[in-house]
């Protein structure tokens, strides 16, 4: 069993649903390509929940959100230390993080949905979204960030949504551009961050202080193929 195969079993004993690698050194700022490896951690939401979503998230959902995030941050943590112990650097990248002093205010130092897709873990839909190959958009990521080198396999990226359009037309915020994702495109090209985050400001600040929705996760059809 080889260094990787360790992690990935313990990662998936602490709760993970998922586990992939890949090299990410073309994604990273200068100051962290030194760990230029990525382990993705994918953690499934609770169905039952993601549908009591209508047109507006649940108090329920908002719990769920954020304790998920929160049991990600214990794997990656417990990761990042196991292969610290194993004689390597590691850090673990918060599940959800903003970082307000980068030029885009509604991002965080790394995102998940680069590694995992890189991955070949599955795609990120016309919602912006990652879209797992088997439980759809109805997960949470994170990210170790590693210089232990990983068996990773360059994989072609897909886009699987095609002609469908439910989460564009569902979107309240009319945030959803409806074009596809291609590699390296802006994520202005498929969604207006702002208009999302303005809209959950102003109409579910009382729910999840204006954090969550979750309408285009709760109506993306490949959530139901399970």
């Amino acid at each position: 069993m080889n260094n990787f195969e360790k992690i990935q079993n313990k990662l998936i004993e602490l709760g993970a649903s998922f586990v992939g690698c890949s090299d990410v050194e073309a994604y990273l700022p200068e100051s962290l390509k030194k760990v230029r490896y990525a382990i993705t951690v994918g953690v499934r939401l609770s169905d039952f929940v993601i549908d009591q979503i209508s047109d507006k998230p649940t108090y329920t959902y908002f719990h769920h959100y954020r304790t998920v995030n929160t049991l990600i941050d214990q794997i990656t943590l417990r990761g990042q230390i196991e292969i610290q112990n194993m004689g390597y650097n590691a850090m673990a990248v918060p599940a959800s993080q903003t970082v307000n002093d980068l030029e885009d205010r509604y991002s965080g130092i790394f995102q998940h949905k680069t590694a995992a897709v890189k991955a070949g873990l599955g795609w990120i839909g016309k919602s912006g979204l990652f879209i797992s190959e088997k439980f759809g958009p109805r997960v949470r990521l994170g990210t170790i960030l590693t210089d232990m080198e990983l068996p990773f396999t360059a994989h072609t990226v897909h886009e699987g949504c095609g002609n469908c359009r439910i989460c564009v037309d569902s979107c309240p915020a009319m945030a959803l551009t409806g074009n596809s994702w291609t590699e390296g495109c802006d994520r202005s090209h498929i969604v207006d961050a702002q208009a999302c985050s303005d809209y959950m400001n102003q109409n579910f600040k009382h729910i999840g202080r204006g954090s969550v929705c979750g309408i285009c996760i709760r109506v993306c059809p490949k959530g139901f193929l399970r």
